[in-house]
C-alpha cells in the first residue's frame, strides 16, 4: 500500500508543474502571435466603387490600395495625408486579407493612437 501512496503523490505533484508549463507556453505563443508591425503611409486619393471604399496609398516607396466596405464599422474614406498603419495579427480583424488598422500620424509616439479605420491592404502591380 505504501507504493500506491507514493505514486499518488507523484501524480499530484506533476499536475501543477504541467499546468505551469502549459500556461507559460500559451502565454509566449500568444504574445508572438499578437505582435504588430507599424509603418507610415501616405494616402494619395480615395474613391467609392460599388460600395467599396478604395484608397491609393504609398508605403516605403511602393503603391498599395486600402479597401473597406462602405457602411461597415471602422470604414472611413481618409483624406490625403500621412497616417500610421498597424498590421493586425492573422485572423484578428474584420476582413479575411492583410487586415490593417490606420491611425493618426505621430512620428514621436510609439503607442497606439486614435484608430481611424480598419482596412484590407492590397499590393498594386
Amino acid at each position: 500500500m505504501r507504493k500506491t501512496q507514493l505514486r499518488s503523490r507523484e501524480v499530484h505533484m506533476r499536475k501543477p508543474i504541467l499546468c505551469t508549463l502549459l500556461v507559460l507556453f500559451l502565454s509566449f505563443g500568444s504574445a508572438e502571435g499578437l505582435a504588430q508591425e507599424k509603418s507610415y503611409i501616405t494616402v494619395e486619393g480615395n474613391k467609392l466603387n460599388n460600395g467599396v471604399v478604395v484608397m491609393d496609398i504609398l508605403k516605403a516607396g511602393k503603391t498599395y490600395a486600402l479597401q473597406c466596405n462602405q457602411g461597415a464599422p471602422g470604414c472611413a474614406a481618409l483624406n490625403d495625408g500621412k497616417y500610421q498603419m498597424v498590421e493586425l495579427p492573422q485572423n484578428f480583424g474584420m476582413y479575411e486579407c492583410k487586415d490593417r488598422d490606420v491611425e493618426v500620424y505621430s512620428e514621436n509616439d510609439n503607442s497606439r493612437q486614435n484608430k481611424l479605420g480598419e482596412y484590407c491592404l492590397i499590393e498594386k502591380q
